[in-house]
């Protein structure tokens, strides 16, 4: 029986008014689903939704880096 992940649900916020910790914690599930969809073979095709969803979430980490940064 294989092993699925958790679901990853949308947070109840948009990205941008999330704390830090709720960011890092939604981008460390995003992170794990991905890893456990990329050893499927072949990636079934959620996995291109929820890398959109982490790539959002990068860059929205980047953006606060770079305003803290200022």
């Amino acid at each position: 029986m294989p092993i699925e992940p958790a679901t990853v649900e949308q947070p109840k916020h948009p990205l941008h008014a999330l704390t830090t910790y709720e960011l890092c914690d939604y981008r460390r599930q995003l992170e794990s689903a991905i890893a456990f969809f990329g050893r499927q073979d072949p990636a079934p095709s959620a996995r291109r939704d929820l890398q959109a969803r982490l790539d959002a979430v990068l860059a929205e980490q980047d953006k606060r880096r770079k305003l803290a940064d200022a």
